[in-house]
């Protein structure tokens, strides 16, 4: 099992003993091992059999030690078997519905005998949950709310998820011999946020020894079918594998049909037909014989086009730019030159903020903002305006102590209910980097939720907006945000928008980034790490930025350093005029300021631009 899977065995746990009313010291001492476990950079399969080690790790005890290494050699444990015989399994996916968790799920399984989604959403519609201990009408339409606009898991996998395996299982087949070319096809490739299962691809001469070494992988639970150029196979984790072994001859037009997607296939066959031509996973032929097939590439050339990047495979227009030679160049993790969202341990982080900024170093960034959460969160260790103050010199420590990077003092200030900050312009201006995110009341309505977002945007001292939607993949919907207006305000002011790397934020989607691009928005694209592993996650919010179409050019973190401040000082000061106050930045004492922040109250800024046009066409 890999360390992901585990974390998520431990979270299942703490979900089923919370369901069965259990200490509720028992159920944190689960939540917090999946969370050790999930920021370990080691694979703790690797170390099942050195004593101690696994106890080592802070959190983990000799029992949820033992636990680890029964996942490890088994795949379960008996306490998981135990408790999944006490539940239908349809409750622990409705603990993941926002307004329940497994207290209020243990209610309504008791009282109402509800056990899945569809009993769930029939009891709230009918008004029997309003009647409930702990509940009333309120909650119940949130819950509808909720249901409304989150999908089931209908056992798909988060990317992140999948990764790890999929990645081993690839690495696994290259080293058998006569082997020639591996690849990981389908929404795997697509980078889609989520996969169904996943589809891997073998070229090469011994077939026998291919179908031996896939379905013994240390991975696989089941084999569900084996054959002489086609294998299936069910993971520990649940997760569908499906291999075939291709002819040389048609790899990459087998490549380009496993891959999708579905809509982006057909157009390319309707392109090949129009040619007189036919198309599928074999090659690309007409009557007499083969055109192309042994590379992707041969197959777009053939059909009169550049080869498209597999993200961007969703026909949304992106053939048309093939045919035309106008794909863009899209954003890649080395272009990247900062992370602008790191926690540490003086919140809710788990690195101290020398390890985090050593860290960030380490991957090569040239520049990173430590951006603790503000006081709202009280939980996390929020900071107040005195804890900012105290910060200020924690930050010049660490920049004498980590060489070599430049540390910008930044926060995570929360968007309060009314569309206030959550400190005052003092402690504001002594930040470099102000990230605004919501953290609460998220079940607002849009007419709410909308003003209150775009009178946060309004603050001079805000510079980008941290995982927009605040939603989290599967469990949690999306905030009701009017997200035209948004973008266009924050295109319009100069603010910019996240792409949160967390495996289950991913947020913006690539939807709505397709979306804030057209209204003139910039991005960062940033990890929100809490630890120093989940520096890793970048790529995750690459692959989001790439399905999005985005470029180098629209990402601020992909600028040296200097040309990112200027792009801060850029920040339109409208706000500033209609409140009286002078932007954040400029509110800074030369005392306060350091080497590169904002110029001083009375100097000159650029004039905002209003449209989407001309603030592109003022981008550095």
């Amino acid at each position: 099992m890999t360390n992901p899977e585990i974390a998520g065995v431990f979270e299942t746990l703490a979900i089923l003993l919370e369901l069965d009313g259990a200490n509720p010291f028992r159920v944190r001492a689960y939540r917090e091992g999946a969370r050790v476990v999930a920021a370990e950079a080691e694979p703790l399969a690797d170390k099942v059999d050195e004593a101690g080690a696994i106890e080592a790790l802070p959190g983990i005890g000799k029992d949820l030690a033992q636990k680890i290494r029964d996942l490890v050699k088994t795949g379960s444990t008996a306490l998981l078997e135990e408790l999944k015989a006490k539940f239908p399994p349809g409750l622990i996916e409705l603990t993941g519905v926002q307004g329940l968790g497994p207290k209020r799920v243990r209610a309504v399984y008791d009282e109402l005998g509800v056990k899945s989604r569809a009993d769930l959403e029939r009891a709230a519609r009918a008004g029997k949950l309003r009647g409930l201990p702990g509940f009333g009408e309120k909650l119940e339409q949130k819950i509808i709310h909720a249901l409304e606009h989150s999908q089931p898991d209908l056992g798909r996998t988060l990317l992140a998820g999948a990764w790890p395996v999929a990645e081993a299982i690839a690495a696994r087949l290259r080293k058998v011999a006569g082997v020639e070319e591996v690849e990981l096809a389908g929404s795997f490739r697509r980078r889609r946020e989520t996969i169904g299962d996943l589809d891997v691809l073998v070229c090469g001469t011994n077939a026998e020894a291919v179908m031996t070494a896939f379905a013994s992988d240390p991975s696989v639970a089941e084999v569900l079918g084996q054959g002489e150029t086609k294998s299936s196979v069910r993971l520990k984790s649940g997760l569908q594998v499906d291999l075939r072994l291709v002819p040389r001859e048609s790899f990459g037009a087998a490549l380009l049909y496993f891959t999708g997607s579905k809509a982006h296939n057909i157009e390319l066959r309707r392109i090949a037909i129009e040619k007189g031509l036919s198309l599928n996973e074999y090659g690309l032929t007409r009557s007499e014989g083969q055109v192309a097939g042994r590379t992707e590439e041969d197959v777009y050339r053939a059909l009169g086009l550049h080869w498209i990047p597999p993200e961007l495979r969703e026909a949304q227009g992106e053939i048309g730019l093939a045919r035309a030679g106008a794909l863009p160049r899209l954003v890649t993790l080395e272009d990247l030159r900062a992370d602008m969202h790191v926690h540490s341990d003086r919140s809710d982080g788990k690195g101290t903020l020398e390890e985090m900024v050593r860290a960030c170093r380490e991957r090569g960034y040239a520049y990173c903002a430590i951006t603790e959460h503000s006081k709202s969160l009280a939980m996390a260790q929020g900071f107040d305006e005195a804890r900012v103050r105290r910060s200020v010199k924690e930050i010049e420590a660490v920049r004498k102590q980590v060489p070599g990077i430049e540390v910008l003092h930044g926060l995570e200030v929360d968007i309060l209910a009314d569309g206030a900050l959550d400190l005052d312009d003092d402690a504001l201006a002594l930040l470099d980097w102000v990230v605004i995110s919501l953290h609460s009341r998220l079940d607002q309505p849009g007419e709410v939720v909308t003003p209150r977002v775009l009178k946060a945007l309004e603050h001079p001292a805000v510079c980008s907006m941290g995982h927009p939607s605040a939603r989290l993949i599967g469990t949690r919907p999306p905030a009701r945000l009017d997200f035209e207006r948004v973008f266009e305000r924050a295109a319009a002011l100069g603010v910019a928008m996240e792409i949160n790397a967390q495996p289950d934020r991913m947020d913006l989607s690539d939807v709505n980034a397709r979306l804030a691009k057209a209204r003139g928005v910039r991005f960062v694209i940033d990890t929100d790490a809490h630890s120093v592993p989940q520096l890793d996650h970048m790529r995750y919010g690459v692959f989001n930025a790439r399905r999005a179409g985005l470029t180098k050019e629209d990402v601020l973190n992909t600028l040296p350093v200097e040309r990112f401040r200027k792009a801060l000082h850029g920040r339109a000061p409208e706000a500033a005029r209609k409140t009286g106050a002078a932007p954040a930045a400029e509110r800074a004492t030369a005392k306060q300021a350091t080497p590169g922040r904002a110029p001083k109250a009375g100097a000159k800024r650029p004039h905002p631009k209003r449209s989407p046009a001309t603030k592109a066409a003022r981008k550095p």
